[in-house]
C-alpha cells in the first residue's frame, strides 16, 4: 500500500532533500544539490519567491520506505498576473512504479482543483530562474547544478497517466575550439558604432552590482513574452544578488551599455560545479568549499541567461556579448561551452547559435493534464 504524507518537520523536510541521494546514488550523471542550501529554497525565511508562492511537499511511502516525492506549487503572480490557472509540480522523483507517480501526482492534482485551478503542468520550479523538465533524451551526459536528472521511466509513467507534452527544451555543447567567432568579431565592431554601444567586463563582483538591479529589470523586460514567465519581484532580486553574484565568477558577468549608460544587454555564464557537486555529495563542510572553490577555475563553463532589451533585439547585438566571452574563455583556457535549456521552438535564439557548431545532447519536456 502506498500512503502520501506531507512533509513538514525538518526532519521530513531533510527526507524529501535527500531522497535522490539514494536514488541515484549508482549515477555517473546525476548531479547532486547542496542539502542545506536546497533546503533553504522551502523555507519562507530564506527564499522570498515563497512570499507569492504556496509550495507543499509530499513523500511517498511503500511498506514504511520513502519511494518517492513530489512538490506541489501555486505561484500566485502567475495565476493573477498572467491569468494563468496552473498549479506547478517539481522537484519530482520516485521508483519504478507507476502507482507510485500517479499516488504523488494525485495529490497535486485534488490540491489543485481545491484552488480552482484548470490544470497542471510540470515537473518545473517557481519561476524561469528554476530548474525545469523531464530528461526524454541525454541520459548519458552529466547534468548540471541548474537542471533536473531522472531515469527514463519517467518519461513512461507520464505518459502512461495520459499526461501531454507541454512545452520542449534542448540543450547543446560546444568545444570551444570549433567556435568560429570571426563573424561576431566583425559584426560586433559595426553594432558597437551604429548604436554607440560598449562592452563592461568585470574583474570584481563590487564593480558588477551597481548594474545588477538593472540586469533582473532587463531580465523581465526581455523574457516578458515566454508564456511560463513570472516576474523577478523587488525583494526577489537582493535575494538573487547576494545567492548567485557573489557566487560566480565577476569575469563571467557581461554587460552591454548605451551612450546613456542604460543596460541594453547582459549575460551570465558560470563554471561548470557538476564534478565538484558530485565529489561532495551534498554536503559543504569540512572540504566541500574546497571543491567549490577550485571549480570555479574549471575549463568548462555554462551559458546561464543572455537578455537584450526589446528595442535591441534582431540587431545583432548578441555578437557584442559573445565576443566578449570569447576573447575571457581564451584568456582563461575554456574548453568546452554548454548551454542551459533553451525552447525548442525558440528558433531564432538557437540561431543566434550557428557559429558555435553546436551538438544537441538533451532534450527535456514538461508535461500538462487538465483538472
Amino acid at each position: 500500500m502506498i500512503t502520501i504524507k506531507e512533509a513538514v518537520s525538518k526532519k521530513e523536510i531533510k527526507q524529501f532533500v535527500t531522497f535522490p541521494f539514494s536514488l541515484y546514488k549508482d549515477s555517473k550523471y546525476w548531479v547532486p544539490p547542496i542539502i542545506s542550501e536546497e533546503i533553504k529554497v522551502f523555507d519562507k525565511n530564506t527564499n522570498p519567491v515563497l512570499q507569492n508562492a504556496d509550495a507543499q511537499l509530499f513523500l511517498a511511502y511503500k511498506d514504511g520506505e520513502i519511494v518517492g516525492r513530489v512538490a506541489a506549487i501555486i505561484n500566485w503572480l502567475e495565476v493573477g498576473n498572467k491569468d494563468s490557472h496552473k498549479i506547478r509540480f517539481g522537484w519530482m522523483d520516485m521508483v519504478d512504479d507507476l502507482e507510485v507517480t500517479k499516488a504523488l501526482l494525485a495529490k497535486v492534482e485534488t490540491i489543485g482543483k481545491a484552488q480552482n485551478l484548470s490544470y497542471m503542468e510540470g515537473p518545473i520550479g517557481f519561476s524561469n530562474l528554476d530548474k525545469v523538465g523531464v530528461l526524454t533524451y541525454g541520459y548519458d551526459e552529466i547534468g548540471t547544478m541548474v537542471s533536473w536528472y531522472n531515469h527514463s521511466y519517467y518519461v513512461e509513467h507520464l505518459n502512461l497517466l495520459n499526461f501531454k507534452v507541454e512545452k520542449e527544451y534542448v540543450e547543446h555543447k560546444h568545444q570551444f575550439s570549433d567556435i568560429l567567432i570571426a563573424d561576431s568579431n566583425r559584426l560586433e565592431a559595426v553594432i558597437k558604432d551604429r548604436y554607440n554601444l560598449k562592452a563592461l567586463d568585470f574583474n570584481k563582483t563590487k564593480d558588477l552590482m551597481p548594474y545588477a538591479d538593472k540586469m533582473f529589470d532587463l531580465f523581465n523586460q526581455s523574457y516578458a513574452s515566454l508564456s511560463s514567465f513570472v516576474e523577478i519581484t523587488d525583494i526577489q532580486k537582493a535575494f538573487l544578488k547576494k545567492k548567485f553574484l557573489n557566487f560566480i565568477n565577476p569575469e563571467y558577468i557581461k554587460f552591454v551599455v548605451n551612450e546613456a549608460d542604460e543596460l541594453v544587454a547582459f549575460g551570465v555564464v558560470m563554471p561548470s560545479f557538476a564534478e565538484a557537486l558530485q565529489k561532495i555529495n551534498g554536503k559543504l563542510f569540512p572540504f566541500g568549499i574546497f571543491h567549490i572553490l577550485k571549480a570555479k577555475q574549471s575549463k568548462k563553463v555554462n551559458f546561464y541567461l543572455i537578455g537584450v532589451h526589446p528595442e535591441y533585439q534582431k540587431k545583432g547585438v548578441h555578437s557584442i556579448i559573445f565576443s566578449a566571452f570569447h576573447r575571457t574563455f581564451q584568456e582563461k583556457g575554456i574548453l568546452e561551452c554548454r548551454r542551459t535549456p533553451e525552447l525548442a521552438d525558440n528558433l531564432a535564439i538557437q540561431k543566434l547559435w550557428r557559429d558555435f557548431n553546436p551538438v544537441l545532447i538533451k532534450k527535456r519536456c514538461t508535461f500538462r493534464k487538465e483538472l
